[in-house]
């Protein structure tokens, strides 16, 4: 239990920043599975990942991510985070979970799907699902209901299997106390802070610095390094040159009627007898019987709405059963099929779908109408250009490789055909050059890129590529003379360090020798300061986020004030004592205690499925390609 607590004390601020990132995980699919080797990211137990899969979730996951930093995200801190690998064990956490789901044969069913989907809020008006809400939310996201379906289809699927993966796990209110307890515990410290910035007159020897790096040659080694020229070709260079005639205008309009119909929508009203998917006979006959009596009601003339209100068990009951106005899409097949078979005004026999049995009343139909060729001409002459220009960038793209092909250098071709040629600097394949859209599949294609050859036209997402190398440089160990002055800072640094180390030991030896806090602080001219109080979670006052440091405060008492050694932070070394302690009281657990059961029960699911991934994958064949990010 302890470590439990102590594995999640320390993991405070990556659920902070990668909370949102599961719902990346565990809500959107990533698209195709299939695609051509060469594109291929990883394999896991034959199953493939292609670059666009890759592409696509490292791309959402920046954008989860970027909702907690806003603009302090760079491409730095996404590099701290790993992103990149965050992206990838994810797309392999997905498969395996989605495998597994398959044998042990998990199935969602479209009951299931349904009551999913009209659960979501945000396809709700006032608490209801609202069909147009539903279509809007999806067409505003470049959804189409099939694959927002098949994609909550799939959600549901790996939410069966982490129930039946973490089922089991149960948190009893001893453990719940204990953890309270545990965490809300807060203490508040005496500290002494030695910085190296204390010591600034410390300098080195030549001779000092020479044997300083023959020791450590091995940390100063550089990467494999590449500089490349390449050529870009985007498409908006040759949006001027991506004349679009009236007749191509004309035969696209012909072409492609659905893009210019609005398609026929109806308003409707209706009255739900539900029936469940494993009824009987008996109880669907029922039921049905229920709705031919209401049927009988509303023909007789009786009030549509004020029926639905009174007998309808729908979700729009209290709008008298009213739906608004939909396109076909957006009901189910039986319930569409027949509501847009109706006029206005009529009112339907039952029918019968997944969800019980309907009567319809049609209180309008709104028929299909096209958008006239003159309205969509522009919007069409937009579209055909930015296709254009994407063409003829392409086609000029492979008059370069042709003529690189025959022997030319891609030089000689940029200069004769007036194309700007970018030379990078060295870069590594952790650290791809900047000014390029998909910075790793850039680096990957130069590091596979054979000497001497130009690269197949590359599509990065920005524009086409033409890669050639202009030199290599192999890992190596540097003289010390290129790289001098690192090397006389870090020993610099670590001299400063170590006289920062030896006052703070001598500093903790005068308390623990019983001297007062004052008293030992005046030797070197310090003045203790106080943290307040603070909980192991959180970052300590006027220190920061010093885990060694929170986890030792918390082995302190009054009787054993002082820790057995001093703590190097991220900014210098630390002697602390201990000065008060609170104890959260029962009536506060009492209060809290149904939420802290719910939270640990997260985290130990959280455990469970976790642990259950690793077992899978250690258990798996997993093969990622070189130059990606491996789990």
């Amino acid at each position: 239990m302890l470590s439990l607590m102590r594995k999640h004390a320390t993991s405070w601020l990556i659920k902070i920043i990668l909370g949102a990132i599961v719902v990346v995980f565990v809500l959107w699919g990533v698209g195709s599975w299939t695609s051509q080797r060469s594109n291929m990211v990883a394999t896991v137990n034959g199953e493939m990942i292609t670059a666009d899969d890759y592409r696509v979730a490292y791309k959402r996951l920046i954008e989860q991510v970027r909702q907690n930093f806003g603009n302090s995200l760079n491409d730095e801190l996404i590099k701290t985070l790993q992103l990149d690998k965050q992206a990838l064990n994810q797309l392999i956490d997905k498969i395996l979970m989605r495998q597994a789901a398959s044998k042990l044969e998990l199935r969602v069913s479209d009951q299931e799907l349904v009551q999913s989907i009209r659960s979501i809020s945000a396809f709700q008006n006032a608490g209801v699902f609202d069909p147009r809400r539903y279509q809007g939310v999806l067409n505003s996201n470049d959804l189409t209901p099939e694959a927002f379906e098949m994609s909550q289809k799939d959600a549901l699927l790996l939410e069966k299997l982490n129930n039946l993966i973490t089922g089991s796990v149960k948190v009893s209110d001893h453990e719940a106390m204990t953890w309270y307890m545990w965490n809300e515990a807060m203490v508040n410290l005496d500290f002494f802070l030695l910085e190296a910035d204390r010591y600034p007159d410390i300098s080195v020897t030549a001779e000092e610095t020479q044997t300083y790096f023959e020791s450590r040659k091995e940390s100063y080694k550089t990467e494999p390094a590449l500089k490349v020229r390449y050529v870009k070709f985007e498409p908006k260079t040759w949006v001027s040159q991506a004349e679009i005639a009236d007749d191509e205008i004309q035969a696209y309009y012909d072409d492609h009627p659905d893009e210019f119909q609005e398609a026929k929508t109806v308003e409707a009203r209706h009255i739900l007898i539900e029936v469940d998917q494993e009824a009987d006979t008996d109880a669907v006959a029922a039921a049905k019987k229920r709705i031919e009596d209401v049927l009988q009601k509303a023909r007789a003339g009786e009030d549509f709405a004020e029926l639905a209100k009174q007998y309808s068990e729908g979700p729009s009951k209290d709008k008298g059963g009213y739906l608004g106005t939909f396109k076909r899409e957006a009901m189910v097949k039986p319930f569409a099929d027949k509501a847009f078979s109706m006029k206005s005004g009529e009112i339907s026999d039952p029918v019968k779908t997944q969800f019980g049995w309907h009567l319809i009343k049609v209180e309008n139909v709104n028929e299909a109408t096209t958008t006239p060729l003159a309205d969509a001409k522009n919007d069409i002459r937009k579209k055909l250009a930015d296709e254009r220009a994407k063409q003829l960038a392409y086609d000029a793209a492979e008059s370069v490789f042709d003529a690189a092909f025959e022997g030319r250098s891609l030089e000689e071709i940029a200069a004769d055909e007036q194309l700007t040629v970018h030379t990078t600097d060295f870069f590594t394949r952790q650290e791809p050059p900047k000014g390029v859209s998909d910075k790793a599949g850039f680096a990957k294609a130069a590091f596979d890129l054979p000497e001497d050859q130009v690269s197949e036209i590359l599509d990065l997402g920005d524009g086409y590529y033409l890669l050639e190398t202009v030199a290599k440089q192999a890992a190596r160990i540097p003289e010390l003379a290129e790289v001098e002055e690192k090397v006389k800072a870090d020993l610099i640094n670590e001299k400063k360090n170590e006289k920062a180390k030896t006052d703070a030991e001598a500093l903790l030896s005068a308390l623990k020798d019983g001297g007062t806090i004052e008293a030992a602080g005046k030797k070197f001219d310090l003045t203790p300061k106080s943290t307040g109080f603070f909980k192991r979670n959180d970052p300590i006052p006027n220190i920061g986020l010093e885990r060694e440091l929170s986890r030792a405060a918390f082995e302190l008492s009054e009787k054993n004030s002082l820790p057995q050694e001093v703590f190097q932070g991220a900014k210098g070394f630390y002697v602390i004592k201990f000065k008060q302690r609170k104890t959260p009281a029962m009536e506060e657990f009492e209060k809290e205690k149904d939420n802290v059961k719910e939270r640990l029960l997260q985290q130990k699911r959280s455990e469970t499925l976790r642990a259950w991934l690793e077992q899978k994958k250690n258990s798996s064949e997993i093969i990622v390609e070189s130059g990606y990010s491996e789990s």
